[in-house]
């Protein structure tokens, strides 16, 4: 066996490679400065997806060669990809305005150095390669003050986040102020608990955060119930406060990077809620911005529609008639105006092209008031994937396969009007849905100790929760978890038996064909999840049988593409199909899924099959029961909503669940 060179002289080497590695990255870097330049003359797109695409597979191949892993080569080129885009971005959109190119910006932002707001300011110049002059503010009032008066350049204000929603005081400034959106970007939020040097978690007492980082964080402080909270106006703030401190009890919820501003280490790391967990900010100024064709654009508006029936609906065909994408839906309370609504839209479309000008100004014929709070460029790359198959790990169903059962058959398609003119209703028990009537489902995850243990507790707090969700109005409970039916094969005739009880229907999640049989068995219908749209022999399968279905949209596909799996099931024999939508991912937040509110209007326009609507995924909590009532305008056939299992009692959602089934029945 040969003898290992010294331990020091390998990692000598490694220095010296990581040192050409980063050479190497500049150098690319630079290139993809020209790249930008000759998109400028050529006026071309900054992406060239096609192109990234063969890229990555050929990277793929070589590094697989070299013996390394597809997925590990395609994360490093996703992140330098990104990197280049947003540089490119970057380049052309100073070009195309001169004016705001400075040496340095003064920001304003929340808080003081160390907040999530300055790590975010600080990254934005940063990729403009600028000098930032920062001015901590106290609220986001003042940070548009210090704007408007000219104290500072620019602005930041966060907007919304994946974990905890939307921002609804920001919503409220942007109402009454005359600056425009210029901007935006978005950053990781990994939220550590910070102490001084040598802290432990047994020795802190009080933990300072921002009520943001809590509602994110509310999972582990739960479980940590004898931490005593102080509310702060930043997560600065609290590192501050925590740097002050006599001694080692207390501790802040913040970043690494900040806490490192107040000499402060990490206790604990990982402490929200969601694993991926992002802040998005807007950047504003006094003066709007021209963005370069090239760029993805986003337009960000409010109107308020008044009080008529349909008269959202009506505002958001305009953006169908147009073909404009809204990637964002968010309504606020006018102050002085009870039960009336500012709506805020973000749509995907450059405010200079056709397609936003006549939509504009069609929608200011329709609308009681609308403005425009700016158009600026998008700053979320999406990350180029590839298929399985070019991974080398894809079965042999595939996504083409499906797609192609649309475009063989030149008759009508099943799913649409013309080959059925009225609305199909769906029967099953005591359950009708479609052509007027209206279902409400509750979607439980199980838990293993529920499926493989089966004890009496576990039984018993089901039978509470079911009993639960009857009295709360819902007509059917979908079982999720079941990852493998045969493992669970004892307890699901149990659990069918405890909802046939409650006059309640079981309805199976399937997450794999082999459980298929089982399923309908034991199912009074069956749930075909979003991860198995693109599965063309379990959807040919499914078409065979007799018993009523859900077919739920992948978040990847395309309106097109989730019509073709309906029509694979249709077209086996099995009319009984209900579609099932829980929002997708968008250019815009790859991480987040957002309802896709103008595809449920062009299903309802264009299909006679019954849809229901899953907004738990994409709406916060709060807001679930105002955006029930534009799901209800827009013709949804129902709700399927996510309750837990367990009783929280600190926190139940049932209440709220209750109170959206009663407003969708209204």
């Amino acid at each position: 066996m040969q003898k290992p060179q010294p331990l020091n002289q390998t990692r000598e080497q490694i220095t010296h490679l990581d040192n050409e590695l980063l050479s190497l990255l500049a150098e690319r870097r630079r290139l993809s400065l020209e790249v930008a330049r000759s998109k400028e003359v050529d006026v071309r797109p900054i992406r060239d997806t096609q192109r990234e695409k063969e890229l990555l597979a050929r990277l793929v191949t070589a590094g697989r060669e070299k013996g390394l892993d597809a997925h590990y080569v395609i994360s490093l080129y996703q992140s330098i990809i990104e990197d280049s885009v947003l540089n490119q971005q970057a380049y052309l959109h100073g070009r195309a305005n001169p004016e705001t190119q400075k040496q340095q910006y003064c920001i304003a932002y929340l808080g003081a150095r160390g907040s999530y707001s300055y790590l975010a300011a600080s990254r934005y110049c940063q990729r403009r390669q600028v000098e930032m002059l920062d001015l901590g503010c106290q609220s986001f009032d003042e940070i548009v003050q210090a704007v408007e008066s000219g104290h500072a350049d620019y602005g930041f204000l966060p907007i919304e986040n994946t974990s905890s929603g939307s921002i609804n005081e920001v919503y409220d400034v942007l109402q009454h102020t005359s600056l425009s959106i210029v901007g935006e970007t978005t950053i990781e939020v990994s939220h550590c608990l910070l102490g001084k040097p040598g802290s432990k978690l047994s020795d802190i007492k009080t933990v300072y955060a921002h009520p943001q980082p809590i509602s994110q964080c509310s999972r582990y402080l739960s479980q940590h119930k004898d931490l005593r909270l102080e509310y702060c106006s930043s997560s600065a703030e609290a590192m501050e406060k925590v740097n002050q401190s006599a001694d080692n009890s207390a501790a802040a919820i913040g970043s690494t990077e900040g806490g490192a501003l107040y000499q402060l280490e990490s206790i604990e790391s990982g402490l929200a809620n969601q694993k991926i967990n992002q802040s998005r900010f807007i950047v504003v100024a006094r003066k709007a911005v021209a963005v370069p064709e090239q760029l993805p654009a986003k337009t960000t508006l409010i109107m308020a529609t008044g009080q008529k029936a349909g008269a959202l609906v009506e505002a958001l065909l305009v953006l169908k008639a147009h073909q404009l994408n809204m990637s964002k839906l968010e309504s606020r309370p006018i102050p002085g105006t009870p039960w009336e609504e500012m709506f805020y839209l973000d749509i995907d479309a450059n405010i200079s092209s056709e397609a936003m000008q006549q939509g504009l100004k069609q929608l200011e014929r329709i609308t009681r008031f609308i403005k425009v709070l700016g158009c600026y460029p998008c700053e979320t790359v999406k990350p180029t994937q590839l298929s399985n198959s070019q991974l080398l790990i894809e079965p042999s169903t595939s996504k083409a396969e499906v797609i192609s059962t649309m475009s063989l058959d030149p008759s009508p398609y099943r799913f649409s009007k013309a080959y059925k003119a009225q609305a199909s209703e769906i029967h099953c028990g005591p359950f009708t849905i479609g052509a007027g009537h209206i279902g409400a489902i509750a979607k439980i995850t199980l838990s293993k100790s529920l499926l493989l243990e089966s004890s009496q507790a576990a039984l018993s707090a089901f039978e509470r929760r079911v009993k639960q969700l009857k009295e709360a109005g819902f007509q059917a409970v979908i079982l999720d978890g079941c990852h493998s039916l045969a493992s669970a094969e004892a307890i699901i005739p149990k659990l069918r038996q405890t909802l046939h009880q409650y006059d309640l229907l079981c309805v199976i999640a399937i997450e794999q064909a082999t459980d298929m049989p089982l399923a309908t068995g034991h199912a009074d219908m069956l749930f075909l999840t979003g991860k198995q749209m693109f599965n063309q022999a379990l959807l040919t399968q499914a078409g065979t049988l007799p018993i009523p279905l859900f077919l739920e949209r992948n978040d990847m596909a395309s309106y097109e593409e989730f019509m073709a799996a309906t029509e694979a099931i249709l077209s086996q024999g099995n009319q009984q199909l209900i579609l099932s939508d829980s929002g997708i991912r968008t250019y815009n937040n790859a991480n987040l899924p957002t309802l896709d509110l103008a595809s449920l209007i062009q299903i309802k326009a264009n299909s006679h099959l019954p849809i229901v609507i899953n907004p738990c995924y994409a709406i916060s909590e709060d807001a679930l029961p105002l955006q029930t009532q534009g799901i209800k305008q827009l013709k949804a056939d129902g709700l399927v909503l996510n309750c837990p299992l367990e009783e929280d009692k600190e926190h139940d959602s049932l209440a709220l669940m209750a109170e959206v089934v009663r407003e969708l029945y209204r």
